[in-house]
């Protein structure tokens, strides 16, 4: 298993303070002629990403009788959508992406709460442009580059917000997170001081530009002048051949990719021979898989990441070790480790008191959002302690190991810790139980009329069977009633599990009876 990269005497991060287009210029001045982009057999240049950029923010601002402060990126998976990032920053403005094959009324909910001055499209967004069209009215969309490019990018601060990204409310409404230059510049400083990345490395790009993780694939790669590698749906099909022909080095996924791999035979020990480093995050990431992915990619270190929108990408690691991590794992899911440089954390109990046992993790540092863009959403989701502003990651943690070394194990969402029958119940301890059973090879639980609802995957099972192997580890009181089997699990936009689909279905199947 490879070590964590040495130091390296030739990185020279960007100077102190700089914004997110920064590092993108790291790369370009390391080797203009590079390769920074990769799109089925298209090819692109860090020259070619960074005109195109400019040419593109060069139309916006010409169209704007103002300087604009939002600019909307509504593109996925095309070179105006990569470029179209960069291309926000240089105007000056803010970028926030949208996704051309989300709900229109979600689009349209998100493009009114961020109040976008102009709006970026590619071929598949300009499908969408004309159900905008009343909330386009006096608002410039640019398509292809016509005009005259920007000689250079407009100056920004530090303290400006680079990106704002949705995430979902518990109204239904998506909350705007607006990130600052700043918060991201703090987190990949850690980022390349950490795995040392170079030229020589080709990254993947699998998440959606909605979803933050999608920073790290792109700033990571044109950060260290590497070149990144958009992977279509159908990569997985052929998976091995794709990492290989490609020259992957450097795989970033929600770990929902380690069960679909292994299902489709892609994942046989010593098949990804050419990763270096393999890195998770977005849902818990089980010891199971963990174990699985280093056995496929045995010269790759690999590592679970955590961390909410609001504390940009990521704000806690650690890394497997197929000698310790196994029995550090709770409820099967690998730790997430200790906290970056410039981030602290603090345990919160029930009643909202500072803990030194399990509670809700608090976080605070140079990575945390300023707040949300409606000020409302602010309510219940900071705490003031010890002087301080934390933001409430809603999740659960305990300290290992005493907490000597800081590092926390994820015990689950404070909403999936749930009463039934007056009894507290951890839904990831009954989805933890659910796996220890014969066949089963995956679980999620839902709460349906004060039950517990399992689906699960896998060889199939009766419900008498699973619920007298469940009654080995588990107490009566928390074994579901009913179990439904489901030849795959629904995922999200990002390769997420969606929970709330697996609640919308398990409503239906109880209601009909």
């Amino acid at each position: 298993m490879a070590p964590i990269a040495p130091p390296d005497t030739s990185y020279r991060p960007p100077a102190a303070d700089a914004v997110l287009h920064d590092w993108f210029r790291r790369g370009h001045d390391l080797d203009p002629g590079a390769e920074a982009l990769r799109i089925g057999t298209s090819r692109y240049t860090y020259r070619e990403v960074r005109d195109l950029a400019l040419a593109l923010a060069g139309d916006v601002v010409a169209a704007c009788p103002e300087r604009p402060r939002r600019i909307g990126l509504l593109a996925s998976r095309s070179a105006q959508a990569y470029a179209g990032v960069l291309a926000a920053g240089y105007a000056g403005a803010t970028v926030v992406p949208l996704h051309p094959d989300f709900p229109v009324e979600r689009t349209r909910s998100m493009m009114t709460e961020a109040g976008i001055d102009a709006l970026i499209v590619d071929t598949a967004g300009r499908r969408v442009v004309p159900h905008l069209a009343d909330l386009l009215d006096g608002v410039p969309v640019v398509q292809e580059p016509v005009g005259q490019p920007l000689d250079a990018p407009l100056p920004v601060s530090p303290d400006d917000v680079a990106y704002i990204l949705f995430t979902s409310g518990s109204t239904g409404r998506p909350k705007g997170v607006p990130v600052r230059h700043r918060n991201v510049d703090a987190y990949l400083r850690f980022v390349h001081d950490r795995y040392r990345f170079g030229p020589d490395d080709v990254f993947s790009q699998t998440f959606d530009l909605t979803f933050d993780l999608a920073m790290f694939d792109l700033f990571a790669a044109w950060g260290s002048g590497g070149t990144l590698v958009s992977v279509p749906p159908h990569a997985y099909a052929s998976f091995r051949s794709f990492v290989e022909n490609h020259g992957i080095t450097v795989w970033f996924s929600s770990p929902s990719v380690i069960g679909l791999l292994r299902r489709l035979g892609e994942l046989a020990p010593g098949t990804l021979p050419g990763l270096r480093w393999s890195l998770f995050c977005g849902e818990p990431l089980l010891g199971r898989d963990a174990g699985d992915w280093q056995a496929a990619a045995p010269f790759s270190s690999t590592e679970n990441l955590y961390g909410p929108t609001e504390l940009t990408i990521s704000c806690s690691v650690h890394r497997w070790d197929p000698e310790t991590t196994p029995e550090r794992c709770l409820n099967g899911v690998v730790p997430i480790g200790t906290m970056h440089p410039g981030m602290r954390y603090v345990l919160l109990d029930a009643e909202g008191n500072p803990t030194v046992e399990s509670g809700e993790l608090c976080v605070t540092g140079d990575q945390m959002f300023p707040g949300y863009l409606q000020a409302e959403d602010d309510r219940g989701r900071f705490v003031e302690h010890a002087g301080e502003r934390w933001y409430r990651t809603g999740d659960l943690v305990r300290p290992l190991d005493g907490g000597e070394d800081g590092a926390l194990a994820y015990i689950g969402r404070c909403d999936h810790q749930v009463k039934i029958r007056g009894v507290r119940v951890e839904l990831a301890e009954v989805e933890w139980g659910l796996r220890r059973c014969e066949g089963v090879e995956e679980a999620v639980v839902v709460v349906v009329r004060d039950e517990l609802f399992a689906f699960v995957k896998g060889a199939p099972r009766t419900t008498a069977e699973l619920v007298g192997e469940l009654g080995r580890f588990l107490p009566r009181a928390i074994i579901p009633r009913r179990f439904h089997q489901i030849d795959e699990f629904p995922l999200n936009a990002n390769r997420k599990t969606d929970r709330r689909e697996l609640s919308r279905r398990a409503s239906v199947i109880v209601e009909s009876g």
